[in-house]
């Protein structure tokens, strides 16, 4: 029971400094709408869970999250194999995200770069290329200062160490800016 009752404990701390940074979210959660009221793409990379967010998080723009809407452009970054293999054994694993934005980002698109650590190369490298473009960049990290605050537009630090709450809250800001988008886009 003690490890169950500690977990939801530190989500509680967590959340309740995100809470803090609401006016922060929905700022980030406007570049969203912004970005596909001009015809753009957000974009979305990460590995490991983050890559799980990123796939879940463009799934919900081009289904939908809750109210019924025209179908929106997201792209998860992690999905393609056969590209992911092919630029990974040509080039190597940290030009994976890159590459793609190189072939696919626009100015005026978003990336949404997920990553704990907010260190993992290939996901900062995805970040250089975007921000090559023009492209608006938000970072989604943990507590630390990391690589991302040198190329994001913006960073959104979740204050925790704990990769569990950290992913937690990823995944939570990201279902606030998915109801941000259903709301504008509500038939």
């Amino acid at each position: 029971m003690n490890v169950v009752k500690q977990g939801m404990e530190q989500h509680a701390e967590v959340l309740a400094a995100m809470a803090a940074r609401a006016d922060e979210i929905a700022m980030l959660g406007g570049w969203w709408t912004e970005t596909l009221e001009a015809g753009g793409t957000i974009f979305f990379c990460g590995n490991g869970g983050s890559a799980a967010d990123a796939q879940h998080l463009a799934a919900e723009l081009v289904g939908r999250y809750h109210a019924e809407r025209r179908a929106l452009p997201g792209i998860a970054l992690t999905v393609d194999t056969s590209i992911l293999t092919a630029v990974a054994n040509d080039y190597s694993y940290a030009r994976v995200f890159a590459r793609q934005i190189e072939a696919l980002g626009r100015a005026g698109d978003l990336l949404v770069a997920i990553s704990t650590s907010g260190n993992s190369e290939n996901v900062v490298a995805a970040a250089q290329a975007a921000t090559a473009r023009d492209m608006r960049v938000i970072g989604l990290t943990g507590a630390a200062a990391c690589e991302l605050d040198c190329w994001a537009t913006h960073v959104l630090h979740v204050p925790s160490t704990v990769t569990a709450r950290i992913q937690e809250m990823h995944m939570m800001t990201g279902h606030i800016w998915c109801a941000m988008v259903d709301e504008h886009y509500a038939c």
